[in-house]
C-alpha cells in the first residue's frame, strides 16, 4: 500500500512539471516582412517605330575604262585601297600619243606659215587697181586662199587639241573619293578605248556619306503620308524623317541618319514602294552591299512608361509587374510589353503614380506584405530577379 502511494504521488508530480513546462513556452514570432527595392515607373516621349531589313549602297559607283586604246604599262594603286578624287590609277603607254601630239603641232605650224603667205599675197593684190595689174578674178582667188587657209589652221588647232586630250587620257585618274575594288587588267595588255567594248579596269563605290535603300508595304507608306500632313516638309512625304539603324550583329539601333528620298511609284508586282536613307560613315564600318536593320518613326511621340527588365514577372503566358499599396502588400498588375529602350521595358497597363518593385520580385507574394525601399527612380542598372522573355 505504501508504495502504491509512492508512485502514485511521483506520477503526478511528473504530469505536473510537464504542465509547468508547457505553459512557459511562448508561440514563436512572425517572419519580417521581406524587404524589396520600389520606384515609380519612368515616364519619356517615345514613339512607336517599324522596322525595315535593306541593303547599302554607294552614293556613287564608277567604272574605270580607258577613253583611248594602248598597252597598259603602269599601275599606281593597292587592290581595294580608299582613293582621292584625281588620284593616279593607271598609266598607257604615252609614246604614240605623244608622236600623234607633235606631228598636230606640226601641221598647225604648216598651217600658219600658210596663212601668212596668203595674208601677204591678198594684201599686194589689194594694193593696186583692178584692170590695170590683176584682175578682178586673181583677187577673189586670191581672197578665197586666205579663207581657204583660215579655215585649215582652225583645223590644225582642233587636231592639237585633240592629240593632247588623247596624251592626258593615257593617265586614268580617279573620279571620285572611295574604295576602289581589284585590278581587271595585268601591266602589258592590250587596253581597248574610245566608247564601244571598251574594256574595264577597275570599279571605285564611294562609302562616306553611303545610302541604306528598303521597301515599304502600300499600307504603311499611307500612314507615314498621314503622319507627314500638317508639317512643313508635308509635300516631301517628310523627308527629313530621322531613322537609327543597327548591323546584324549589334544589339540596339546606335546609328542615327535621315530619309532623303521616297519613289514616285509603288511597284504593282510587289505592292512595295522603295525609300532610301543617308548615313555617315567615317570609320568605313558600312560597306555597299551590306544588310541591316532600319527603324523608322511610325507615331507621333507619346508619354510612355518604362520599367526595368528586373520588374517584369510571367505567369504562363501572362506578364506582370509587382506595384506596393498603401498598406506596403504587393499586389500583381499584368500588363503588355513594348520594345527595349536604353534597356528599360515600355508597359502598358500601370499608372505613373504606381510604386513598383523593381528589386525583390522574387521575395514578394501576392497581397502579402513587404518592406519597401525607395527609390529615386527606376533604372536599368537594378540587379535582375526576373526576367521576362
Amino acid at each position: 500500500m505504501r508504495i502504491s502511494t509512492i508512485a502514485a504521488i511521483a506520477m503526478i508530480a511528473l504530469a505536473l512539471a510537464a504542465c509547468g513546462q508547457s505553459e512557459s513556452k511562448t508561440p514563436p514570432a512572425a517572419p519580417p516582412a521581406p524587404q524589396v527595392t520600389v520606384a515609380k515607373p519612368v515616364t519619356r516621349q517615345i514613339a512607336e517605330h517599324d522596322e525595315y531589313v535593306g541593303r547599302f549602297v554607294a552614293i556613287e559607283s564608277v567604272e574605270v575604262r580607258a577613253r583611248v586604246s594602248g598597252y597598259l604599262e603602269k599601275i599606281q594603286f593597292q587592290d581595294g585601297q580608299l582613293v582621292r578624287k584625281g588620284d593616279l590609277l593607271f598609266t598607257i603607254d604615252r609614246r604614240p600619243f605623244e608622236t600623234a601630239l607633235a606631228q598636230a603641232q606640226a601641221s598647225l605650224e604648216q598651217a600658219n606659215a600658210n596663212l601668212a603667205f596668203t595674208e601677204a599675197d591678198l594684201k599686194r593684190a589689194q594694193s593696186v587697181a583692178v584692170g590695170t595689174v590683176i584682175t578682178q578674178q586673181t583677187l577673189d582667188q586670191r581672197t578665197q586662199a586666205k579663207r581657204v587657209a583660215q579655215a585649215n589652221v582652225a583645223a590644225q588647232e582642233q587636231a592639237v587639241r585633240q592629240a593632247a586630250l588623247d596624251l592626258e587620257w593615257t593617265e586614268l585618274r580617279a573620279p571620285v573619293d572611295g574604295r576602289i575594288g581589284d585590278r581587271r587588267v595585268s601591266v602589258g595588255n592590250l587596253v581597248a578605248g574610245g566608247t564601244t567594248g571598251t574594256t574595264l579596269l577597275a570599279t571605285i563605290e564611294s562609302v562616306d556619306p553611303i545610302r541604306f535603300e528598303f521597301t515599304v508595304d502600300e499600307s504603311s507608306y499611307l500612314r507615314y503620308a498621314r503622319l507627314a500632313k500638317g508639317k512643313a516638309d508635308s509635300t516631301d512625304l517628310g523627308l527629313t524623317v530621322p531613322v537609327k539603324l543597327k548591323l546584324i550583329d549589334e544589339p540596339s539601333f546606335a546609328h542615327t541618319g535621315r530619309l532623303d528620298f521616297v519613289d514616285n511609284a509603288i511597284n504593282r508586282s510587289t505592292g512595295t514602294i522603295r525609300l532610301r536613307a543617308v548615313f555617315a560613315n567615317p570609320n568605313r564600318t558600312f560597306t555597299p552591299g551590306m544588310f541591316a536593320r532600319l527603324q523608322m518613326a511610325a507615331e507621333p511621340a507619346t508619354d510612355t512608361l518604362l520599367v526595368p527588365e528586373a520588374a517584369i514577372g510571367a505567369e504562363q503566358a501572362r506578364k506582370f509587374v509587382m506595384v506596393v499599396d498603401a498598406g506596403n502588400a504587393a499586389r500583381p498588375k499584368y500588363v503588355t510589353l513594348g520594345p527595349v529602350v536604353d534597356g528599360m521595358r515600355v508597359v502598358n497597363g500601370i499608372a505613373p503614380d504606381d510604386t513598383v518593385i523593381v528589386n525583390g520580385l522574387i521575395r514578394a507574394r501576392p497581397g502579402a506584405k513587404v518592406t519597401p525601399h525607395q527609390q529615386t527612380t527606376a533604372t536599368a542598372s537594378v540587379p535582375a530577379q526576373t526576367r521576362a522573355d
